[in-house]
């Protein structure tokens, strides 16, 4: 830790919330000489305190530690750049369309890339009405199946979530103005598919 720094960035997120350092004393259980202490740098908090100073103040330990809330460069969050985030533990799945550090479960989590479709990851679409009907030969039993399926047009993302013993089709609603569909094995990662 770098006293200097984190000293510094407790203080201003605390500020931020309008809080007293007794406040925050109270919801870590330390006095408020410990909080000050901190803030005027002459000592860091306990490693043990990381966890819940991470949680009162909504940013990452990696953050505290380092004494800095690096920003993003704004960039208004495009489609095309849209990366997807399953969680190892729990499963969930995240997206982000301007990029950042995204975590589930304390772990950081890593963007999925993805790869064209190979034989095994294929899927064949029809336009049924007003959907495309996507059916797909991959196994769909409890250690292997498709996660969850997604539809990324320029303005918009429909997110399908798959599960196993499953059927392996879905349908959704057509997209158009060069739509991508993508196809997540809990296996083998992430695979474009094409769309008609």
């Amino acid at each position: 830790m770098q006293d200097l720094k984190t000293g510094s960035l407790l203080r201003q997120l605390r500020r931020e919330r309008g809080w007293t350092q007794r406040q925050v004393a109270e919801q870590l259980g330390v006095s408020a000489q410990a909080v000050s202490k901190w803030e005027r740098e002459l000592g860091c908090p306990d490693v043990g305190l990381l966890s819940r100073l991470s949680e009162i103040f909504g940013v990452g330990a990696d953050a505290l530690l380092e004494g800095s809330l690096a920003p993003s460069a704004p960039d208004g969050g495009n489609m095309r750049r849209l990366r997807f985030y399953v969680c190892p533990d729990c499963g969930n799945i995240l997206t982000s369309a301007s990029g950042g550090q995204l975590s589930c479960c304390g772990r950081r989590l890593e963007p999925l890339e993805a790869v064209p479709a190979d034989a095994g990851h294929a899927a064949t679409v029809q336009e049924v009405e007003t959907d495309w009907y996507v059916t797909f030969r991959h196994p769909m039993e409890k250690g292997h199946f498709i996660r969850f399926a997604a539809c990324v047009a320029p303005d918009r993302l429909l997110l399908v979530r798959l599960y196993p013993e499953q059927g392996s089709e879905f349908r959704i609603p057509q997209l158009r103005g060069g739509a991508k569909l993508y196809l997540c094995c809990s296996r083998h990662g992430l695979f474009r598919a094409e769309l008609p």
